[in-house]
């Protein structure tokens, strides 16, 4: 697996947060989230799927994600994996951790949650995926979830089952939906893979973004002083 690991400037141990991408695989995108993390103040790893591999073939990403999708242990195993290499960085701090992902790897985000996995915020976009009953209670920090209106992929049944896994479990968790969005509004349009249901919108993808900051900034903040432009 090859991920992306992008560092803040300074030397001081700064809080980390774990990236995780669509079902295509890890790609500029994320890699470029993890870079304006970095500017933010955070460490951060955007984590790999298939082995370096971007599966622009729209048939071999699911023949790929579907199992993985099925198996949770899987997905829990390729997401501590992750979080280990990020918490081996100096200057990842392991107590100040969180966990964002979209897609395939919002859905590993969220098992990383329903396993126990120390993490101070988990956000999660177009994975508003179920887990094994009763494991929800395990999750131990706030949970926002964003998904797109029109989205096919994620529907109304699906916002509430995984709503009423979130209730269930007692966890302290947001649900936002955009309206007009398809599945994967968040993601620029160049080599990303086109089918029906999926499609950027430019403003929601903004608003996300700034909606995955702002639970960062509650739960997970950035010293003061180590801000950029903090004197």
């Amino acid at each position: 697996m090859l991920g992306h690991l992008a560092l803040p400037a300074g030397v001081d141990r700064r809080p980390a947060v774990l990236v995780g991408p669509e079902g295509v695989g890890l790609s500029d995108v994320e890699r470029h989230r993890a870079e304006a993390l970095a500017e933010l103040g955070y460490v951060a790893l955007a984590f790999d799927l298939h082995g370096g591999r971007y599966l622009d073939d729209p048939e071999e990403m699911l023949a790929r994600c579907m199992p993985l999708l099925g198996d949770p242990d899987r997905m829990r195993g390729i997401g501590r994996a992750a979080l280990d290499v990020l918490h081996a960085e100096p200057r990842a701090d392991p107590e100040r951790t969180a966990a964002v992902g979209y897609g395939t790897g919002g859905a590993i985000a969220l098992e990383l949650g329903r396993d126990g996995a120390d993490l101070r915020a988990i956000a999660t976009v177009n994975a508003l995926t179920t887990g094994r009953p009763g494991e929800a209670s395990r999750i131990r920090c706030p949970v926002w979830a964003g998904v797109g209106s029109e989205d096919p992929i994620m529907p109304p049944a699906q916002r509430e089952a995984f709503a009423s896994e979130m209730r269930a479990a007692g966890v302290d968790w947001r649900l936002t939906v955009y309206g007009g969005a398809l599945h994967a509004f968040h993601h620029p349009p160049v080599d990303h893979i086109t089918r029906p249901g999926v499609g950027h919108h430019p403003v929601h993808a903004e608003r996300a973004w700034r909606d995955v900051v702002d639970l960062l900034t509650e739960c997970v903040p950035v010293a003061d002083e180590a801000r950029p432009g903090a004197d």
